[in-house]
């Protein structure tokens, strides 16, 4: 029985990989690195230290180091998601549809605490929220799945209790790791992507969620 249903946020719950990929893009060129678009499909979802991380492995530098581009891409995500993010289609209404059943409602991130609290309070969506955590507070971020087992821990339920809600491969993985029930919400450009089919259900947006349809464990569903 599903009694929880835990939310990434970043691509899923508002519109802010644009903005994470404007920051690292100017920030990268201080060490000459061009974040191409292939390159942002593929790092959607990491962490600040997992891209950096990546990137350094194709083209190596010396300095900056990681700490110095991790701070200034984080003030300038956060500058720019805070003054100008907006809530995914469907996002509010799902968290009110989900409420109204009786889910307890977390999320569940990659990003900061300070981000995840000043995106919730920018849409006006605190209160829709049991609980919420960071991968930034675990040993290990997405993909692994230690984000998502904190999370359910903090909502006093089982992962084979929870519904995961996730747009990155990175994410999914985390979840899917957890044992949860995972919905894959891929971005339009990468939706056909065969590696968001080890999702339970795989959809084109939060608008096309159902509950009574979809929190079951079947074969993978694809929702066009």
């Amino acid at each position: 029985m599903i009694k929880a249903a835990i939310f990434d946020m970043d691509g899923l719950l508002i519109d802010s990989e644009p903005m994470w990929h404007q920051a690292a893009h100017e920030v990268m060129q201080k060490v000459n690195f061009k974040l191409t678009e292939e390159l942002k499909l593929q790092t959607t979802g990491l962490s600040i230290k997992l891209f950096l991380d990546f990137c350094h492995k194709i083209q190596p530098w010396n300095t900056p180091s990681f700490e110095e581009l991790e701070k200034e891409i984080l003030e300038k995500a956060h500058t720019l998601i805070l003054n100008n993010a907006i809530a995914m289609p469907g996002a509010i209404e799902l968290l009110k549809t989900l409420k109204a059943e009786g889910l307890k409602l977390a999320v569940a991130s990659a990003s900061h605490m300070e981000l995840i609290e000043g995106v919730l309070e920018r849409l006006g969506i605190t209160d829709f929220f049991d609980t919420w955590h960071s991968g930034e507070l675990e040993e290990f971020t997405k993909p692994h799945p230690a984000v998502y087992l904190t999370t359910a821990k903090k909502l006093g339920v089982k992962p084979e209790e929870c519904i995961a809600f996730e747009d990155s491969h990175a994410g999914l993985r985390s979840a899917h790791a957890a044992g949860m029930v995972t919905i894959s919400v891929p971005a339009a450009e990468v939706f056909k992507d065969p590696k968001f089919d080890m999702a339970h259900y795989k959809i084109s947006s939060l608008e096309k969620y159902i509950l009574g349809e979809m929190s079951g464990v079947p074969q993978s569903v694809v929702e066009e």
